[in-house]
């Protein structure tokens, strides 16, 4: 899959994921209703969010100090949540990938600190899931 239609596709699980937490849903239900499928990869990171959403969310509280998950802006709540499927269940996605995929998500959809904050809370998360140490800022 090419990093474009990639792309497009997380925006199009950020979108599944902020229509189901506004609603108070399920993303699955969210994708039933739907009159045409999202892609691929959409669908399987917006499930797969809906499916580990426990560890997801358990692993981002730890991470966010002082900061419940109620507090975070729903935007940002629902890209540390995809972002954090991909970091634990997607191995073949290098974390650079997604962190910087991530960050230009919050810089576009959310406020003015969000991408910092994504940022910061995705380098400890991938430290958590991957072992690996991710510089902020750093690009792919």
């Amino acid at each position: 899959m090419a990093v474009g239609s990639r792309r497009n596709a997380r925006e199009r699980a950020l979108s599944l994921l902020y229509e189901a937490d506004l609603k108070g849903s399920v993303v699955s239900r969210v994708l039933a209703e739907l009159p045409v499928p999202p892609q691929r990869y959409a669908a399987e990171i917006a499930s797969g969010v809906e499916q580990h959403a426990d560890e997801i969310d358990g692993m981002i509280a730890r991470h966010a100090i002082d900061w419940s998950l109620e507090r975070m802006p729903v935007v940002d709540r629902a890209i540390l949540r995809m972002a954090t499927f991909e970091l634990g269940w997607r191995q073949d996605v290098p974390t650079s990938v997604v962190i910087s995929e991530a960050v230009e998500l919050a810089k576009a959809y959310s406020t003015g600190e969000s991408s910092g904050f994504v940022n910061g809370m995705l380098a400890a998360i991938s430290r958590e899931l991957r072992g690996e140490e991710y510089k902020l800022g750093t690009r792919p």
